[in-house]
């Protein structure tokens, strides 16, 4: 899971109309009108960096998290080996909302890098990667900060799960996320997988772009969609899951649409950091973070 490589390939009155053409397909493509204000093609239509609160479409908002509640310090996300991969998985080390929203990879589990006969490979440790608390303008973060030991070994990689929307089946899934610490050798790979299939959104290695891919339920080609140049900027990031569709979205633009074998089954969002699959390794010594300000997902259809 979570190993890509982009493909290679892949009169008066008639002058009027064109320029309305041209507005008519920047709508449609999600483009920024003319004063700079952007148009979002997602199911929201949310324009702002606000965490969006409330249904939309055919959306039901089951978690709204800006992460300005309660701190999580480092060691927090640890004793995480409780009814793993359901609904009932729980952090031991948590207490309170977050112990009831959230679950993490339990220490000692294996990253992708090593079944991919990487030289240096990762091992979860959500003990020492993961923490919640204010930036310096106060706003409310979650931090996943992997990093490798001076002496070598595994990177310590860090893959978190909100446990509302563990084992669901369609749905709509967000986030506003930023690297602001770059290192060679750490990635993203924010994924469903199960049953055959697997849709990731955001991937890719955290000094390259930032992309989506379907992988079509029982084998096929797997579907590719570069969404920006650069992780060190901040994103809004969205999966939108329909019966027979999936589709792609970054800071409102729909950069993917899918309808191959879509997933019919219900499934994890996995919102998994580790080592870099391709490139350098992680150097001894060195370390990246990625932000999170908000997270937030919907149902389909269950109203």
């Amino acid at each position: 899971m979570g190993s890509h490589a982009a493909p290679n390939h892949r009169n008066r009155a008639r002058a009027l109309l064109i320029p309305l053409g041209l507005l008519l397909l920047a709508v449609l493509l999600g483009v920024p009108r003319a004063d700079g204000a952007p148009r979002s093609a997602d199911a929201c239509r949310t324009t702002g960096t606000e965490l969006p609160r409330g249904d939309c479409g055919p959306f039901w908002q089951v978690l709204a998290e800006d992460f300005n509640g309660d701190r999580v310090p480092l060691g927090a996300f640890s004793d995480c080996d409780h009814h793993v991969d359901t609904s009932a998985a729980y952090c031991g080390g948590l207490s309170g909302a977050y112990r009831d929203n959230w679950w993490a990879y339990p220490t000692g589990w294996r990253d992708t890098a090593n079944d991919r006969g990487r030289e240096v490979v990762g091992v979860y440790h959500p003990e020492d990667t993961v923490s919640v608390g204010p930036a310096e303008n106060g706003d409310g973060r979650m931090y996943i900060r992997m990093w490798r030991p001076s002496g070598g070994g595994p990177v310590h990689a860090a893959a978190v799960v909100p446990r509302a929307v563990m084992q669901m089946k369609y749905g709509k899934y967000s986030a506003r996320i930023k690297v602001t610490k770059l290192a060679p050798g750490y990635k993203s790979a924010w994924l469903h997988y199960g049953g055959g299939c697997e849709m990731d959104h955001p991937e890719g290695e955290w000094t390259g772009p930032l992309t989506a891919f379907h992988h079509p339920c029982g084998g096929g080609e797997q579907g590719y969609f570069p969404g920006s140049d650069s992780w060190t900027e901040w994103h809004t990031v969205s999966t939108e899951w329909t019966p027979g569709h999936v589709r792609f979205f970054v800071d409102g633009r729909q950069t993917g649409h899918d309808t191959r074998n879509v997933p019919d089954r219900p499934l994890s969002w996995v919102l998994q950091n580790e080592s870099a699959l391709q490139g350098p390794g992680a150097a001894p010594g060195s370390s990246a973070r990625l932000e999170i300000t908000w997270v937030a997902a919907y149902a389909y259809g269950w109203k």
